[in-house]
Formats: C-alpha cells, sequence, structure tokens
C-alpha cells in the first residue's frame, strides 16, 4: 500500500502564530532537548467540532475515533479558478462515486495556484454554494475535507469582518449536524484514485472546539481496522 501525507507543517504562519522555544537544549549542555509550543486549535490541517461554532454542539472529545476514519471519495476538482463558486451542479457532475456514510475529500489542489503564505490563497479562493453544502448533507457524508477555505466569507475574516453564520455555509449545514469538517489539507494532488481510505487523528483535547490532526490516506489498500465484536 501506499500512504499519502495530507497534513501541512505547523510553522509560523501570519494567520496563525506559533510560538516555540527550547526548553532544554543540547547545545546548552542539557541532557535532553525539550520543545515547548503553543498554537490555536484551528490553523494548519485542523478539525472543527460542531462546538467550534455551535454552544451545544459536540466537542472533540464527544467526537467519536470511528468519525475520524473510514472510506474517502477523492471529489476532483482541480479545474476551479481563483474566485469561482463550487454549486451542487458541479459536484454531481464529479462525485458519481459518492456513497453514504463516506468522507467527502474536495481535491481542488488550490496551494498550486495561490500558496498557503499567501493573503491571495484566501482572498481569491474558490468557495462552496449553500447548494453543494446542502448537495453534500444530502448524501449523508460523516464528515468533508478540503484543500482549500471552503466557505467564501473566510476571506473577510482577514479585514477581522465576521458575517453570519447563514454565509458560512459549510459550517451552518453541515457542522451544525455534526458533519465533521477537516480543513486545510495539502498534498491532495498525490491522491490519484476516486476513493482512498482517509484517517486525521486530532490531539485528546477534552472539550474542545477544535484540535490540530495528523491526516494521512491510504492509497491502493487499506490498513486492518479491527471491528468491535
Amino acid at each position: 500500500m501506499r500512504i499519502v501525507d495530507l497534513t501541512r507543517p505547523i510553522v509560523d504562519h501570519f494567520r496563525w502564530p506559533v510560538a516555540r522555544r527550547l526548553l532544554k537544549d543540547h547545545a546548552r549542555g542539557d541532557l535532553f532537548q525539550v520543545t515547548e509550543i503553543a498554537l490555536g486549535t484551528h490553523g494548519f490541517t485542523h478539525m472543527d467540532a460542531p462546538r467550534h461554532y455551535f454552544p451545544e454542539g459536540a466537542t472533540t472529545s464527544q467526537v467519536p475515533l470511528e468519525a475520524t476514519i473510514g472510506e474517502a471519495a477523492v471529489i476532483d476538482l482541480a479545474e476551479v479558478r481563483p474566485n469561482e463558486a463550487i454549486d451542487a451542479q458541479r459536484l454531481a457532475a464529479r462525485a458519481g462515486h459518492l456513497r453514504a456514510g463516506d468522507i467527502a475529500l474536495l481535491k481542488t489542489g488550490w496551494e498550486r495556484q495561490r500558496p498557503l503564505e499567501d493573503e491571495r490563497f484566501w482572498r481569491e479562493a474558490p468557495w462552496l454554494t449553500r447548494d453543494a453544502a446542502q448537495w453534500l448533507l444530502a448524501r449523508a457524508i460523516k464528515a468533508l475535507a478540503v484543500d482549500f477555505p471552503q466557505d467564501r466569507v473566510i476571506r473577510d475574516l482577514l479585514d477581522g469582518v465576521v458575517r453570519p453564520i447563514e454565509e458560512h455555509v459549510t459550517h451552518d449545514v453541515l457542522l451544525r449536524r455534526g458533519v465533521i469538517l477537516i480543513e486545510y489539507l495539502t498534498n491532495t494532488d498525490a491522491l490519484d484514485r476516486d476513493r482512498v481510505f482517509f484517517c486525521w487523528l486530532p490531539l485528546r483535547i477534552p472539550g474542545c472546539d477544535g484540535a490540530p490532526v495528523r491526516a494521512v490516506a491510504w492509497v491502493d489498500g487499506a490498513p486492518a481496522v479491527a471491528r468491535p465484536e
């Protein structure tokens, strides 16, 4: 089998500051090295739990591991252009292999057009329309994984503008109903199959609204998964 790492490295970023320092350092004569790191839970490749937007929503500790592992339909949207809406009609044309219970993994390769380090990654990104989010919900997916800022209003956050929840369409339509969001994948171009086995494991932070994840896909095979008796 081939394993593809879809996780962005955690390095200091203009949107997601990372504080990192050595508490213990070989260069200072310490016996061992110890790194301290501080970062937000919604930067880089991460999971949104429903609590992120909804006060009564499930926290990270209430999301079962079964929801973070499973078969994913890779929906190839690599032809999308800057500032282009991705609507239900386009998804329907590309996602005939999507099944109930799947993880919908949207592959745009947007980072090839605008790197994450550039503000244009957000300001010029494609986005999902409300009817696209409703189309995915109607297919009974258990999670949505994306490699681009999937709600158009995310770009407004760079200017400190917070739009109403209705405009955060994937959060309003999907996350509200318990469909987990995995945001800012990378390296999706390496997924050359319509279906893969996908796993993203969040840090175990009790009662939190989200968490960084290590996201990987198994291509041409899948790991053995123990099933409860």
